[in-house]
Parts: C-alpha cells; structure tokens; sequence
C-alpha cells in the first residue's frame, strides 16, 4: 500500500508576523504624518502653503533620486496612468490638506482629511447597493462632521474646514490608484518618486506667488521646514508598504491613529483643547470609517479587484 503524506499547512506564526507588520508600518506612518502637520502649523508664520508642500516633495526626490542613481534603477513603468491618477490627486489633496492645517486646529484638520474613508464608501455605494453598516457609517461620518465644523466656526475655519473635506475626497481618488499600483508590482519607492515630483510642481507657482516671510524666519523654523520633507517622505514609504502589502481594512482601521497622534500633539505644543461636542464628532468619524471599512464590505469585491485603500 503507497505510503501517502500529507504537506503541514503554512504555520500560522508566519502569516501573524506578516500582519503586524504591516500594522507597525501603518503606525509608522500615522506616526510621520502627524509630525509632520505639526511641522507645518510651527512654520505657518514663516513660509506658505507651496512652500512648504514644495519642501514636502522635494525631500523624497533628493533622498529616492540618490538611491535610484545608486542602484542604477529605472523610472520606466507601463502603468504611468495610474501613475498620473493617483500622483495629481494625491498632490493636490496635500496642498489642500496643509491649507486647513493652517487654518484650524491640528486634530480637527486630521479628523477632517480623515473622512476619505466616508468619500470612499460613497463611492462604492454607487457601484453595488450599499450594507447597512455602510449606511450606518455615512450617516454617523455626517453627523460628526457637523460636530466639528460647528456654526460658530469663524469664516476662516469654513474654509480650513471646506479644504480639509476636499482633501479627503481627492486622498480618496488616490489611494484607489494606490492599491492598483501595489498589485501591478509598482515598488513602493517608484511610486512615491513619482508622487513627490508631480507634487513639486503642482505646489512651485504657489510657493513663488504667495506672500510669505521666510527671510524673517530663522534657524529653528528652517529645520523644521526640512523636518516636513522628511517626515512626509517616510511616512509617504511606510503608508505605500502598508497598503500594497497588506489587508485594506486592517490598515485602514489603523489609518485613524493619526487623529490620536494630532490631538497629542495639539494640546502638548498648542494647548489645544476642544470642546465637548468637537470632541464627540472626531469620534463619531472615527467610528463610521471603521463602519463604513468592516470585513463583510471586503468580502463583496470580486475576485480581481482592487480592495479600496483607505486612510
């Protein structure tokens, strides 16, 4: 009688190592990113917003352009499309995302940048009929977005409100262009190459026709200018590995500890502190993404489609 044998499964400590991981690269990147819109709101007197975006792509296309010339690797890729997708409205969510960071509160313009996960949901809402979790989720997400942009906001933060909600829609765009680009085999560093050139130029007119005062600005406000670049670019790295490498909806879920990075931030630096029903609304968008990113609605996608990737 054949002797028959039976492979063991792949051990289930390798695919664990595997997630958290990916987890500690999302954490990562919430982590940068959030420095980074730190960075930012010290420097609002000092330089403005192209500038500082300019800076913020400029940094990556210094370090990247090295290890590329090092490594003697090629730019060259048959999906420049997506390329092009995903790099102008990411380029042009972060000018406007830096935008309402000058104009309000740190944790209130995160929690805001923050409802692409909601645009995210809506947009799939029209592809298949929605589940009631999603439902659920977009009706929260619209009630703590009224929370926090309250009607007592001065006109000034209507407008950092309506910029941080339309980086959200465009991050959105994005982010749907990353996950594609991830399953194409793009590396992460050509991806953000590509990104940070295109940001560089969308934000250079602005950096050279905004009134600005960085020749009062001195050496600590110029470090910390450099400090956007770097950060921004490291979390740019960390937040593509995470979403090409790992689940959407884990790391998604994830995506939302750069609200609790901001607010630390604010009421160590700023003394920031908001008011109860600011407070409440953060939450309630932090709970509908979470709705809105459940494992039923991944489990729906067709095999061969892009889960969406969600920050």
């Amino acid at each position: 009688m054949p002797l028959c044998l039976t492979l063991p499964p792949a051990p289930s400590g390798l695919r664990y190592c595997e997630l958290a991981m990916n987890a500690l690269w999302m954490l990562l990147a919430c982590f940068m990113f959030a420095t980074m819109g730190a960075f930012v709101k010290l420097v609002t007197g000092y330089f403005n917003v192209g500038q500082t975006v300019l800076i913020r792509g400029l940094m990556p296309i210094l370090l990247i352009g090295l290890w590329i010339l090092w490594r003697r690797a090629s730019l060259r890729t048959p999906h420049w499309r997506s390329h092009l997708y995903r790099s102008g409205a990411g380029g042009t969510a972060m000018l406007m995302y830096f935008g309402a960071i000058t104009l309000l509160p740190l944790a209130c313009a995160v929690t805001l940048n923050n409802t692409s996960a909601l645009f995210m949901a809506a947009m799939l809402s029209l592809r298949q009929r929605p589940s009631r979790s999603v439902l659920a989720g977009l009706g929260l997400g619209l009630v703590g977005v009224i929370l926090v942009m309250k009607p007592d906001f001065s006109p000034g933060q209507w407008f950092g409100a309506l910029l941080g909600l339309c980086s959200a829609g465009l991050a959105c765009v994005a982010q749907l262009n990353l996950r594609d680009l991830g399953r194409a085999g793009e590396p992460e560093w050509r991806t953000v190459f590509i990104l940070s050139l295109v940001m560089s130029l969308l934000a250079a007119p602005l950096a050279l026709h905004l009134p600005a005062r960085a020749h009062e600005a001195g050496p600590l406000q110029w470090l910390l200018l450099l400090g956007i670049g770097f950060t921004g670019g490291i979390g740019q790295l960390a937040l593509t590995r995470a979403f090409s490498r790992g689940k959407a909806i884990v790391t998604a879920s994830l995506g939302y500890s750069t609200v609790v990075f901001s607010s630390l931030y604010g009421m160590l630096i700023w003394d920031e502190h908001l008011d109860p029903l600011a407070w409440l609304g953060m939450l309630a968008i932090v709970a509908a993404g979470l709705l809105t990113t459940r494992p039923s609605a991944a489990a729906a996608t067709p095999p061969g489609k892009p889960e969406g990737a969600i920050l």
